[in-house]
């Protein structure tokens, strides 16, 4: 991972901070936020809490990566299974550390007014799943990658185009596309090229979250829900707080913040 990560490490410079948190001896859930398009930030935060704490958490993934020939079975090379109760259940049983992202396939299909922004629709899957099985939840933030382009067309645009329309009025296409929740925003980075602009990427982990109070109660709805607003106000308040310390690094310009944190 070191060796394949280090053009983006260099790139970004990501920070990890609150490791502390961190019990490799306590297998937990980690919860957070994804960031646009979902390729930049998540192998840096991984690579940076095993370098820091030694765990390496298995990734419960949307279950379109594993539809795509070839890509699937990359994500399951580097540990990462389908989101599903089955999968999290036995990795919980076998005590392992995981890792989930709520928001899905739909938070990394970044709308231009959702940077750094929970979207987490009704789910609370992850919360049943963490009290079923008696497992702490670890919240984390993740902040800079959905400022590494500029949205310029997002799902939203697409759904109320002719071409979205017409294309989301077929059911097997509108059934993939989910009513246009996976449609991946069109960007630029740098100039008007893919390439990602710069951004100091910097992650946080909150404190553990104890399932313990809502023991028993896993088919409770408002148990979940209840753990569940718990969680997210976690890392809302991690993502408020790393996005204002962010703002007065990039005040200094890409090479300023860079040169003066390698």
């Amino acid at each position: 991972m070191e060796r394949l990560l280090a053009p983006s490490s260099a790139w970004f410079q990501p920070r990890l901070r609150g490791a502390d948190n961190v019990d490799p001896q306590r297998p937990a859930l980690f919860v957070g936020n994804h960031g646009l398009y979902g390729l930049i930030d998540s192998p840096l935060f991984v690579l940076a809490l095993y370098r820091q704490t030694g765990v390496f958490p298995r990734a419960l993934g949307d279950r379109l990566h594993f539809q795509v020939p070839g890509w699937g079975k990359l994500l399951q090379r580097w540990g990462a299974v389908e989101g599903n109760p089955d999968n999290c259940r036995a990795l919980m049983q076998s005590g392992q550390f995981v890792l989930v992202f709520p928001g899905g396939a739909r938070e990394v299909a970044m709308r231009r007014d959702e940077v750094h922004r929970l979207v987490w629709k009704q789910r609370t899957g992850f919360a049943r799943m963490a009290i079923e099985n008696g497992y702490d939840i670890i919240p984390f933030a993740s902040a800079g990658c959905d400022r590494t382009y500029r949205v310029l067309y997002d799902g939203q645009d697409f759904r109320q185009s002719r071409l979205g329309k017409l294309l989301l009025k077929s059911r097997r296409l509108n059934q993939v596309m989910r009513d246009g929740d996976t449609f991946m925003p069109l960007g630029r980075g740098v100039g008007p090229t893919l390439i990602p602009k710069p951004e100091p990427l910097w992650f946080q982990i909150g404190k553990p979250i104890s399932t313990a109070p809502w023991s028993g109660r896993a088919g409770d709805r408002e148990a979940c829900w209840a753990l569940r607003d718990q969680v997210s106000a976690s890392i809302e308040h991690m993502l408020a707080t790393l996005e204002a310390e962010r703002s007065a690094v990039r005040s200094r310009g890409w090479r300023g913040w860079l040169l003066k944190d390698s």
